[in-house]
C-alpha cells in the first residue's frame, strides 16, 4: 500500500498555524470517513437483516410444506403423490434453512461485528478527543491572555504565580491532549482500511462456506429428484394448456348454442316442452303476502327432491323444504297481472304457494313435473315412460286440476290405508342417489324394517295390547325406550345431578353399538324422514343425568317420562358439525327375537349443549364405575374380616381346651391313692365329655340334654 500521511506529533508543542491547518485536513477526512462508514454499515445491516429474514422464511416454508398433508382442501382430496413430493421438498428446504441459519451467524460474527466496533468505538473516540482538544485549546488561550495582561508597574507576586501556574497547567493539558488526538487521527488512517476490508472478507468467506454446504447437500439423487419434478411440472402445464383449450372451445360452442336461450321467453317451436319430467330445477318468483292486499315477490332457486319441493337462496349451503308435493294439486292462475303463474296446494289444503316462471316453456314444464310427482310416478322404475302414458296430451298438463275438495275426498281412503311402517323407507324419496346411500347405510348400521319413532310414548301405553293393534303393527312389540317395568332406582343419593333442556327428534333400532357412525347415520335417517314427511313438532323435556340413570322429565308436571339405566347406555356422541344434535344407544334384552339383545338409538336436540351432555354422561359412567369398584373392595374386606373373626374364635377354643387339659393333669398328679383311681377315671370321663360339649357348641349341648 502507498504511504499514509501523518500528523507531526513533534510539532504539537509549537502549535503553529501550519500544524493547525494540517489538523483541519485530517478532521475533514475523519468526518468523510464517518459519513461513508455509516452508509456502508447501513448497507451491510440490510444484508444481515435480509439474510435473517430469508432464513426465517425458508424455515416457515419448510414447516408449511410438512403441514400440507394435514390440510383438508374441499376439492383436493387425498393426493398421496403430491404429499410425498412436498415432504421431500420440505426436507431439502429444511437443510437449506439450516445452511441459511449458519450463514446468518457467520455474517454476524465476521461482517457486522468489525464494522460495528469501528463505528461505535473508534469514530466515537475521535469525536471525544476532538471535543477535549477544543476545550484544552480554549483554556490555554484564556490563560495566555490573562498572563499577557499582567501589569509591569504593579507586580503582585501572588497573582503572577497563579497566572503562571494556570498557563503551565493549560499548556501541559493542551500539549498532551493534542498529542493523543494526533495519534488517534494517524491511527484512523489505518483503521479505516481494516474496518472496510475485514467485513468484506468475512462476508465473502461466509458466502463461500454457504455455497460449499449447499453443493454438498445437492447430491446426484436430489438432482435426479429435481429433474423428475421438472418433468412432472411440464406435463401438468401441457395438460393445463390442453384443458384450457378444450374449455375455450366449449365456451365458444356454448355461446353459439345458447344465444337463443338468452331471451327471457324462447320460442317453444324451437325448444319443445318436456312433459314427462319427474325432476326439475330453476329460478322461480315466489309470492309472499305482506298485508291484507299487498304482497312481495322473492326470487329463489327451486328444485324437486323425491316428493318434496325445495328452495335455496343464493349463498346458502343447502336447500330448505317448501312443501310436500305428494298427492298435491297444481293449476295455472292469474295473479296480479303477472304472466306464467301457477299455484301448488298441498294434499290437506293447509299450505299453498304461488310461483312465477320466467318463460312459457319453464311454466309448462314445472306444471307437468309437479303433476307427475303428485301422482308418485317418480317411485317407479321407468318414470318417464309412465309419465308419457299418463300425459296423453300437452294441454292436459296446463289445464286447472280438479278442485281441492274433490281431490281430497277421492284420495283420502288411499292415504288412510297406508301402514304406519312406511316411515322406515321414507328416505327413499330423496332421489335415486340418496336412496342408494340410505340403503347401503341401513344394511350396515340400521336394522331392516324398523319403524322410526318420532314421539315419546310412555311405558304404560306401550304395554297395552289394544293400542299396539290399533297402530297397525303385528306381533310382539318391545318397548323402544328400554323401560323395564316397575323397577325404579333412587337417584336422590347420587353425587351427580345435571339438568339439560332437550327436544326428542326420534329413535330407531340399530344393528351395531360399537362405533359413533351408528349415531351419525341414525341422525341422518331421522332428520331426512322428518324433512320428507314435514314433521317439525318436537317434544321438549328436561334430561336429568345421574350416576345410575338418565331421566326424561316433563318440564310442566315434573313427572318422569322415560328412564334409561346408565349401564345400558353403551354409546353416545354429538354431531360432527351441528353440536346441538346428540344421541345415545341403549342396549336392552328382548325385542323381535326372544332372548336376543337389541340396541335402540335415541336422537335429541339441545341448546348448543350436545358436547356438555356427552361429557356429563361420560362423567356419570366414570363415577358409577369407581363406585362399583369401591363396593366390591368393601365386600372383599368384609369377607376378610369374617375369616379373621372365625380364626380368632377357633384360637380361643383351642386355648380353652389346653387350659382344661392342664387343670386335669394337675388334679391327677395331686391324687396318689389307689382308691382315687376310679374317681380319676370318672373325672377324665367328665372332662372329656365337657370338651366334647365345648366342641359341639350350644346346639350340641341342647341336643344332649334332650337325649338325657
Amino acid at each position: 500500500m502507498p504511504g499514509i500521511d501523518k500528523l507531526p506529533i513533534e510539532e504539537t508543542l509549537e502549535d503553529s498555524p501550519q500544524t493547525r491547518s494540517l489538523l483541519g485536513v485530517f478532521e475533514e477526512d475523519a468526518a468523510a470517513i464517518s459519513s461513508y462508514i455509516n452508509q456502508l454499515y447501513q448497507a451491510m445491516r440490510r444484508i444481515y437483516d435480509a439474510q435473517n429474514e430469508l432464513s426465517a422464511a425458508t424455515h416457515l416454508t419448510s414447516k408449511l410444506l410438512k403441514e400440507y398433508e394435514k390440510q383438508r382442501f374441499p376439492l383436493g382430496g387425498d393426493d398421496e403423490v403430491m404429499s410425498s413430493t412436498l415432504q421431500q421438498f420440505s426436507k431439502v428446504i429444511d437443510e437449506l434453512s439450516s445452511c441459511h441459519a449458519v450463514l446468518s451467524t457467520q455474517l454476524a460474527d465476521a461482517m457486522m461485528f468489525p464494522i460495528t466496533q469501528f463505528k461505535e468505538r473508534d469514530l466515537k473516540e475521535i469525536l471525544t478527543l476532538k471535543e477535549v482538544f477544543q476545550i484544552a485549546s480554549n483554556d490555554h488561550d484564556t490563560a495566555i491572555n490573562r498572563y499577557s495582561r499582567l501589569s509591569k508597574r504593579r507586580e503582585n507576586e501572588k497573582v503572577k504565580y497563579e497566572v503562571t501556574e494556570d498557563v503551565y497547567t493549560s499548556k501541559k493539558k493542551q500539549h498532551q491532549t493534542m498529542m493523543h488526538y494526533f495519534c488517534a487521527l494517524n491511527t484512523l488512517q489505518y483503521k479505516k482500511k481494516i474496518a472496510m476490508l475485514e467485513p468484506l472478507l468475512g462476508y465473502m468467506q461466509a458466502q463461500i462456506s454457504f455455497f460449499k454446504m449447499g453443493s454438498e447437500n445437492l447430491t446426484e439423487q436430489l438432482e435426479e429428484f429435481l429433474t423428475n419434478i421438472g418433468t412432472s411440472v411440464q406435463n401438468v402445464r401441457r395438460e393445463m394448456d390442453s384443458e384450457v383449450e378444450t374449455m375455450q372451445q366449449t365456451i365458444e360452442d356454448l355461446e353459439v348454442a345458447s344465444d337463443p336461450l338468452y331471451l327471457p321467453d324462447p320460442d317453444t317451436t324451437k325448444f319443445p316442452v318436456h312433459r314427462n319430467l319427474t325432476r326439475k330445477a330453476g329460478y322461480l318468483n315466489a309470492r309472499n303476502k305482506t298485508g291484507l292486499v299487498s304482497s312481495s315477490w322473492d326470487r329463489q332457486f327451486y328444485f324437486t327432491q323425491g316428493g318434496n319441493l325445495m328452495s335455496q337462496a343464493r349463498g346458502d349451503v343447502a336447500g330448505g323444504l317448501v312443501m310436500d308435493i305428494d298427492n298435491c294439486s297444481v293449476m295455472a292462475v292469474d295473479c296480479e297481472d303477472r304472466r306464467y303463474c301457477f299455484q301448488i296446494t298441498s294434499f290437506d289444503g293447509k299450505k299453498s304457494s304461488i310461483l312465477q316462471a320466467d318463460s312459457k316453456k319453464d311454466y309448462e314444464e314445472w306444471i307437468c313435473t309437479i303433476n307427475n310427482i303428485s301422482k308418485q310416478i317418480y317411485l317407479s322404475e321407468n318414470p318417464e315412460e309412465i309419465a308419457a302414458r299418463v300425459n296423453q296430451s300437452a294441454l292436459e298438463a296446463v289445464t286447472p286440476s280438479p278442485s281441492f275438495q274433490q281431490r281430497h275426498e277421492s284420495m283420502r281412503p288411499t292415504i288412510q290405508s297406508r301402514p304406519p311402517t312406511a316411515r322406515t323407507n321414507s328416505s327413499g324419496s330423496l332421489g335415486s342417489e340418496s336412496a342408494a346411500l340410505s340403503a347401503l347405510s341401513l344394511d350396515s348400521l340400521v336394522a331392516p324394517d324398523t319403524p322410526i319413532q318420532f314421539d315419546i310414548i310412555s311405558p304404560v301405553s306401550e304395554d297395552q295390547p289394544g293400542q299396539a293393534k290399533a297402530s297397525g303393527q303385528s306381533g310382539r312389540r318391545t318397548n323402544p325406550f328400554g323401560e323395564s317395568g316397575g323397577k325404579k332406582s333412587e337417584t336422590e343419593d347420587s353425587i351427580l345431578h345435571q339438568l339439560f333442556i332437550v327436544r326428542f327428534l326420534g329413535s330407531m333400532e340399530v344393528k351395531s353399538d360399537e362405533s359413533p357412525d351408528v349415531v351419525y347415520e341414525t341422525m341422518r335417517q331421522i332428520l331426512a324422514a322428518r324433512a320428507i314427511h314435514n314433521i317439525f313438532r318436537m317434544t321438549e323435556s328436561h334430561l336429568l343425568v345421574t350416576c345410575d340413570c338418565l331421566k326424561l322429565i316433563d318440564p310442566q308436571t315434573q313427572v318422569t317420562r322415560l328412564r334409561f339405566p346408565l349401564p345400558s347406555v353403551v354409546l353416545y356422541a354429538t354431531h360432527q358439525e351441528n353440536k346441538r344434535l346428540f344421541g345415545f344407544v341403549l342396549r336392552s334384552s328382548g325385542g323381535r327375537v326372544e332372548g336376543h339383545t337389541t340396541s335402540v338409538c335415541y336422537i335429541f336436540e339441545s341448546n348448543n349443549e350436545g358436547e356438555k351432555i356427552c361429557d356429563s354422561v361420560g362423567l356419570a359412567k366414570q363415577i358409577a364405575f369407581h363406585a362399583e369398584l369401591d363396593r366390591r373392595a368393601s365386600e372383599k374386606q368384609k369377607e376378610i374380616d369374617k375369616v379373621k373373626e372365625k380364626q380368632q374364635k377357633e384360637l380361643s377354643k383351642q386355648k380353652q381346651i389346653e387350659k382344661d387339659l392342664e387343670e386335669q393333669s394337675r388334679l391327677i398328679a395331686a391324687s396318689s391313692r389307689p382308691s382315687q383311681s376310679s374317681g380319676e377315671g370318672q373325672f377324665v370321663l367328665l372332662s372329656s365329655s365337657q370338651s366334647e360339649d365345648s366342641d359341639l357348641g350350644e346346639d350340641g349341648k341342647k341336643k344332649r340334654e334332650s337325649e338325657a
